[in-house]
């Protein structure tokens, strides 16, 4: 199937798991450290809202074809907002998911690196 012809939340699936995958992996080549440490550093970093801040700081330089990808994940409609995420958060961080599902269905994964490293 096209990877264009996903929702915005079916791609917004699977791009949170490729998010989480780059967090982790930056988390262990930074250095060995305990489990516990390692999720408390990895659920600060995939958070809606440290997504949303994350996103933000790569919006200028997303080709037209990615903004507008972004924006159907941010618009969707996911049915309920986690009680400790803001509303704003949480849908710019589905827009980052949605894109991220989308690049990792496309085989864009060289795009993915490359914006993940100019949101840290």
């Amino acid at each position: 199937m096209n990877p264009a012809s996903y929702s915005p939340l079916a791609l917004a699936f699977i791009g949170d798991t490729v998010f989480d995958l780059l967090v982790r992996e930056e988390l262990i080549l930074e250095a060995n450290r305990p489990v516990k440490e390692l999720h408390n550093a990895a659920a600060s970093k995939v958070c809606a809202s440290a997504q949303a801040e994350s996103v933000k700081k790569v919006m200028d330089i997303l080709t037209e074809e990615e903004l507008e990808i972004f924006k159907r994940g941010r618009n969707a409609h996911p049915g309920s907002t986690p009680k400790n995420q803001s509303g704003a958060d949480y849908h710019y961080a589905t827009g980052l998911e949605s894109l991220f599902g989308r690049l990792y269905l496309e085989g864009r994964i060289d795009r993915i690196r490359e914006l993940y490293s100019l949101m840290k």
